[in-house]
């Protein structure tokens, strides 16, 4: 049997490699050197070597602060949105009345598009902060604190379900032992039910992190960068650079592949320390 499948291996994967290649690899390959042209069309680019790079980390380019403004909302709605979520997935495996009712209602704005979102949210903050005299668009901290409370609202009840699903496959008789051997609901959550969900929690941390970093069209609807692109992430800040002006779409290339790196180099570290959780567990 296992001959057969080594045998028959490519002609399932041939299926599957081919737009792979064509949808995948060969755009990332033209990505890479066109990062390194002039461009305006694929057919007149002409390479200038490190130039593109050298922009981009220049003071006068505002990638260096979209880099830090998108680490620093990454870091923060990672650890809420992974928090609040765990804890309602808790309060909403304790059989309480009305929990289906719930567990319905908090993971419906995640069915909204990241657009329509981005508006809505932009319409209750502007009505909140009207009676001041300003808008989400006045401070970079408004725009952050927008950003954090719109994507905990859009992303707590996936996550949710997901760690629902887990805590329910942990076997009741393993809390009971615990409870009869006199561990309080602390050391049960701690030696329990943590290590047991720990592959819930990779999972979570990844697409949270991930989607976080990668936000773009919450983002481009809900401040749009500003004041002064002060609260561009970086996926809008390429987008800003790229379609800004006849001339830069080689720098805005070259964001995105540095933009790919980091996520791929992110994303990987998270695996592999919550994976040894696992393993650990």
């Amino acid at each position: 049997m296992h001959k057969a499948l080594k045998k028959y291996f490519p002609v399932f994967v041939f299926p599957t490699l081919i737009p792979f290649v064509i949808s995948f690899l060969i755009p990332v390959v033209m990505g890479i050197y066109l990062s390194f042209t002039k461009f305006t069309t694929v057919s007149n680019a002409t390479f200038v070597g490190l130039e593109n790079y050298k922009q981009l980390f220049s003071s006068g380019d505002n990638f260096l602060h979209a880099l830090w403004f998108t680490v620093r909302f990454t870091v923060v709605s990672t650890l809420t949105v992974n928090l609040f979520a765990f804890a309602l997935a808790l309060l909403l495996t304790k059989g309480l009345p009305g929990t289906n009712f719930f567990r319905t209602v908090f993971f419906m704005p995640n069915l909204i598009g990241g657009i329509v979102l981005g508006y809505i949210w932009q319409l209750i903050i502007n009505g909140l902060l009207s009676g001041l005299g300003v808008d989400i668009t006045y401070s970079a901290s408004y725009g952050f604190g927008g950003m954090i409370l719109l994507t905990n609202w859009q992303l707590i009840g996936y996550m949710m379900i997901i760690y629902i699903a887990a805590l329910q496959n942990i076997p009741r008789e393993m809390k009971e032992v615990a409870a009869i051997d006199g561990a309080n609901a602390w050391q049960s959550l701690r030696h329990i039910t943590l290590p047991l969900v720990m592959p819930a929690v990779t999972i979570c941390f990844f697409l949270t992190l991930t989607n976080s970093f990668k936000m773009f069209d919450q983002n481009y609807a809900l401040t749009g960068g500003a004041p002064g692109r002060q609260t561009s992430m970086l996926a809008l800040d390429i987008f800003q650079t790229f379609y800004g002006s006849v001339g830069s779409e080689g720098v805005g290339q070259a964001k995105a592949v540095v933009f790919f790196i980091l996520v791929a180099i992110m994303a990987g570290v998270q695996l592999y320390f919550t994976r040894r959780r696992e393993v650990d567990a």
